[in-house]
C-alpha cells in the first residue's frame, strides 16, 4: 500500500507540477525573450521597454489607488455586515447571511455590465431617471471612473472579505469589551483599543486576499475602466496582447511578472498572519456563549439599510439585465418602454453562430472541465490528507500554487506553451487553463471532507483484500458526495464565468461567454449582451441546481451500502 501511495503521490506531483509551474516558467522565458518564435533568445528588452514607457507609471498609481480603494472598501463592509449579522439582533440575519455570498455566484462581468447599464453617463437608466426627475442637463453619475471601479469590485469582493471576518466576529467574546468599558473605556475608547486589535488577523487576511483579487480582477477594468481610458496591469496587458498588427507576448509577460511577484507576496503573507491567529484567541471554553447586543431604535433604520444593500448586490443587477434585454435601447422604465418590449435582442443571439458556440463552449467546459477537475482533486485531497509525508507537503504546496496565480498572467504564460503544441487555439488549451487555474477551488472542499472519514474503513477494506482504487471507489468516494458536490459547483461556476485567462487564450472557434459578452459591451450592443447574460445565468443555475439534487439522491444509498461493506 504504501508503494502504491507513493507512485501516486509521484504521479500527481508530476500532474499537478506540470499544471502550475509549467506556466510560471514559460512567463518568465517570455519576458526575457524576444519573440513567441525566439524562445530561448534572451534579452531584457522587454523589461526596458515596459519600465522606461511613460504610460506605465500611470498605469502603476491607478493600479494603487484602484486596488487598495476596493479592498479598503470591501473590508470595511464585510466588518460592518458581519457586525449586524453575528453580533446584533438584527431581523432576518439568516437571509442576510445568505445574502452576503450570494454576489459569488454571479459573473463579475455581468456585474460590473449591470452598473454600465445603470450609470454609464450617456443613458444610464438611473441617470436618465435623476436627469428627468430633477430637470438636470448633464447626468450626476458616471461610473467610468475609478471611483466607479472601487464602487463595483469592492461589492465584488465582498463576499470573500466577509466569509473571513465573520467566523472571528462570531466567536469574539464580549466580555471583553465589557471589561473595558466598567473600567471607563468608552464606546470609540473601546473599538480601538479592544475590539480591532484583537479581530487585526482577520482584518488584515481579509484585506490582503482582496487586494490579491483586485490585483487579479479584469472584469470591472474592462468594463468600467477602458471606456474612461483608465488603465490598470491587467487591462494594460489586454491592450498589450490584443491592439496593434502583432501581439506582444514578451512585453505582456514582463508586466505580468511584477503582479505575479506581488500576488505571491501577498498570499504568504495571508498564510503567515492566518498561521499566526492562536494569538489572538478569545475563546477557550465549552461554556462560552457569544453575546448578543440589542439595537433598540437603530434596528429599523439599520435593517432598512441591510435590504437596500442585498437589493444592489443581487436583485439589481438581474433585474437591469431583464429589463434591458427586452427594451429595442436604453430607456427609463415606463408605460411606453413596456409597451415597447420585445424579443429582438432574444433572436439576435439565438440566430448569431458565435453567440450560441460560445454558449456550447461554456458549458463544454463547465460541465467536462469541473468533472476531469474534481477527480484530479479527489486524488490530491486523499494524498494530502492520508498520506503524511514531504511528498504530499510538496503535493499541497504545489496544488495551492496557483490560488496566488491572476489569470490573465497565467494565461500569458501558458500562451508561451501551447504555441509550441498542437493544444495552440484550440478548446483543449481553455481546459488546462481552466484546471490549472481553479484547483484549489476542487481541492478545499474535498480536503475538508477527506479529514472527517476515519481510516478505520480504509484498513478494514485492506484487510479484507481490496487495492486501493476499490477502495477509494467503493468505500471513500460514496462518502465523499458532499464534498465532491462542493467541488463541482465551485469549478463548474468559476468554468462557466471565466474571462480574465479565456481573453488571451480565446480564439477563434474557442470563444466562450464571458469574452463573447465583453465584445458586446465594447461594441455597445448592450440589448444582446443582457439577453446573452440572462441565458448564461441560467444555465449556470441549472447546472448547480441538477449537481446537488443528483447529489442528494446518491449519498444516502451509497453511505449505507458502503457501511454495510466497510463493516
Amino acid at each position: 500500500m504504501a508503494r502504491k501511495h507513493t507512485k501516486l503521490t509521484l504521479a500527481l506531483i508530476i500532474i499537478v507540477g506540470f499544471l502550475t509551474v509549467c506556466p510560471v516558467v514559460m512567463l518568465v522565458l517570455g519576458s526575457f525573450s524576444k519573440g513567441l518564435g525566439a524562445v530561448g533568445s534572451f534579452t531584457l528588452e522587454k523589461y526596458i521597454s515596459v519600465y522606461t514607457d511613460p504610460a506605465f507609471a500611470e498605469v502603476i498609481g491607478n493600479t494603487v489607488i484602484f486596488v487598495m480603494g476596493s479592498a479598503a472598501f470591501a473590508t470595511v463592509l464585510a466588518l460592518f455586515l458581519a457586525y449586524l449579522n453575528n453580533r446584533t439582533d438584527i431581523p432576518f440575519k439568516f437571509l442576510f447571511k445568505i445574502l452576503s455570498v450570494i454576489p459569488m455566484m454571479i459573473p463579475h462581468v455581468l456585474f460590473s455590465v449591470s452598473w454600465a447599464l445603470l450609470l454609464n453617463p450617456s443613458n444610464g437608466i438611473l441617470n436618465l431617471v435623476v436627469g428627468q426627475l430633477f430637470n438636470l442637463e448633464n447626468t450626476p453619475f458616471n461610473v467610468y471612473t475609478i471611483w466607479g471601479m472601487i464602487l463595483v469590485e469592492g461589492l465584488l469582493d465582498l463576499p470573500i472579505a466577509y466569509l473571513i471576518i465573520a467566523p472571528a466576529m462570531g466567536s469574539f467574546d464580549v466580555s471583553l469589551e465589557e471589561s473595558s468599558r466598567v473600567c471607563g473605556g468608552g464606546t470609540i475608547k473601546t473599538l480601538i483599543r479592544i475590539t480591532l486589535p484583537v479581530l487585526r488577523p482577520a482584518i488584515l487576511a481579509s484585506f490582503i486576499l482582496c487586494i490579491v483579487r483586485c490585483l487579479a480582477s479584469f472584469a470591472v477594468p474592462s468594463v468600467l475602466g477602458m471606456p474612461g481610458r483608465i488603465y490598470v496591469l491587467s487591462t494594460f496587458i489586454y491592450r498589450t496582447v490584443s491592439t496593434g498588427f502583432v501581439a506582444d507576448y514578451g512585453k505582456a509577460a514582463a508586466i505580468g511578472m511584477s503582479i505575479l511577484v506581488t500576488s505571491v507576496a501577498l498570499i504568504y503573507l495571508y498564510r503567515y498572519l492566518t498561521r499566526s491567529g492562536e494569538k489572538y484567541v478569545t475563546v477557550s471554553s465549552r461554556g462560552f456563549k457569544p453575546a448578543i447586543i440589542e439595537l433598540k431604535r437603530a434596528k429599523f433604520p439599520l435593517f432598512v439599510v441591510l435590504l437596500i444593500l442585498s437589493l444592489v448586490l443581487i436583485v439589481l443587477p438581474v433585474l437591469v439585465l431583464l429589463y434591458t434585454s427586452f427594451v429595442p435601447y436604453s430607456m427609463v422604465p415606463s408605460v411606453r418602454a413596456f409597451s415597447m418590449m420585445g424579443l429582438t435582442h432574444w433572436k439576435a443571439v439565438m440566430r448569431d453562430p458565435i453567440s450560441l458556440l460560445s454558449l456550447k463552449n461554456s458549458l463544454f467546459l463547465g460541465v467536462v472541465g469541473a468533472t476531469l477537475g474534481c477527480i484530479l482533486s479527489i486524488f490530491v485531497a486523499y494524498i494530502i490528507v492520508k498520506v503524511k509525508s514531504k511528498a504530499s507537503g510538496i503535493l499541497e504546496s504545489l496544488s495551492f500554487l496557483s490560488f496566488s496565480f491572476p489569470g490573465i498572467v497565467i494565461g500569458v504564460g501558458f500562451m508561451w506553451f501551447f504555441v509550441r503544441t498542437p493544444l495552440y487555439a484550440t478548446i483543449w488549451a481553455l481546459l488546462f487553463g481552466y484546471i490549472a487555474t481553479y484547483l484549489p477551488y476542487g481541492i478545499r472542499p474535498l480536503t475538508s471532507a477527506f479529514i472527517q472519514i476515519h481510516s478505520h474503513l480504509e484498513e478494514s477494506s485492506t484487510v479484507c483484500g481490496a487495492k486501493l482504487f476499490t477502495t477509494l471507489r467503493r468505500i471513500v468516494i460514496p462518502l465523499l458526495i458532499p464534498g465532491v458536490v462542493s467541488g463541482w459547483v465551485l469549478m463548474a461556476t468559476m468554468f462557466f464565468r471565466e474571462l480574465s485567462l479565456s481573453v488571451v487564450l480565446s480564439r477563434p472557434g474557442t470563444e466562450v461567454l464571458a469574452v463573447q459578452i465583453l465584445r458586446f459591451a465594447e461594441d455597445g450592443l448592450w440589448g444582446r449582451l443582457s439577453a446573452l447574460g440572462i441565458i448564461m445565468i441560467f444555465f449556470s443555475t441549472i447546472m448547480v441546481v441538477a449537481v446537488n439534487l443528483i447529489g442528494s439522491k446518491l449519498r444516502p444509498v451509497e453511505s449505507r451500502s458502503s457501511a454495510k461493506k466497510a463493516t
